[in-house]
């Protein structure tokens, strides 16, 4: 299992990524808590969103309103826990975080091999109006996962360390990985230069060059050769920033960029197992080309 807590301060960007994820038939609404109807997915993605900003509203002084968590089981864990045990721990995760009386809508993502859950809500109280305190998240995430592992008896997810954080050339799914990559990096308010958001593309392999009058998208080695076919940016629908102006061109040189590296290996972790797991069936969709080839060839 593995909990991100994403570092999105527009809670709109955070609960529309989802709704449009719906929209394109590539996720469904899962689950909801403590809003005022029983229903709020019978309305419209607006009336969603007016839930969590008319709470947001008493409090102008706070930035970083919105909370943005994804979940991420394993196939062993959807087994143990299924969609019941899914709703009761999402449930038991926003309790133990200090957002337990919050509303909050729950998203299925289906798009990928791999399925996963993002939890949109808001980080303002709706009952003080003040922003409920986020001290040690990362550490009180990772005990909540421990205490499902244990209660459970799931499998512990591989460190950090022993993952392979990169996109390689027989990556699967790539455009659209490339896209939760892109969409998840914008989010870090910290990546505030094109350089240092150049600099976080190649811990993942990837390259955006300028291509005429645009920009490509490339897969490299670890010397920075590509190692596929390129896709133009233009192709996205989220696109890495500093990247789609031309004013991104002209951007100041910084003396030392700093990344949050650990944040930047969580998401790669989970990237490559999305880009990775297709690599099973290669065998059966190698037989049918073949099987295909095959049958081109005999028409002559």
């Amino acid at each position: 299992m593995v909990i991100v807590i994403h570092q999105s301060s527009s809670t709109q960007n955070a609960l529309f990524y989802n709704e449009k994820k719906v929209e394109q038939k590539k996720a469904l609404f899962f689950q909801s808590g403590n809003t005022p109807t029983i229903n709020p997915f019978a309305g419209t993605k607006h009336d969603r969103l007016n839930i969590l900003t008319e709470i947001e509203e008493h409090n102008s002084r706070v930035k970083k309103k919105g909370l943005h968590i994804s979940v991420n089981p394993t196939v062993t864990d959807l087994v143990k826990l299924g969609d019941r045990g899914i709703r009761t721990e999402i449930g038991n995760l926003m309790e133990h975080l200090g957002y337990g009386n919050q509303p909050y809508f729950v998203f299925k993502h289906t798009d990928l091999d791999r399925t996963h859950f993002h939890i949109v809500s808001t980080r303002i109280d709706k009952t003080t109006s003040r922003k409920i305190r986020d001290d040690y998240e990362k550490q009180k995430t990772q005990r909540f996962i421990k205490s499902l592992e244990q209660k459970y008896d799931l499998i512990k997810e591989q460190s950090q360390v022993q993952s392979n954080l990169k996109f390689s050339a027989g990556s699967r799914n790539l455009k659209q990985n490339l896209e939760s990559l892109f969409y998840q990096l914008n989010q870090i308010e910290s990546i505030s230069t094109k350089q240092l958001y150049n600099k976080s593309l190649e811990l993942f392999n990837v390259e955006v060059r300028r291509s005429g009058r645009g920009h490509v998208v490339f897969i490299t080695d670890e010397n920075g050769s590509p190692v596929r076919y390129p896709i133009r940016l233009s192709e996205f629908e989220e696109r890495p920033r500093f990247h789609v102006s031309h004013s991104a061109e002209h951007e100041q040189q910084i003396t030392s960029p700093m990344i949050d590296e650990f944040q930047l290996a969580q998401w790669a972790r989970d990237v490559n197992r999305l880009i990775e797991s297709n690599r099973k069936f290669e065998p059966e969709k190698k037989q049918m080309l073949k099987r295909r080839e095959n049958g081109k060839g005999r028409r002559f």
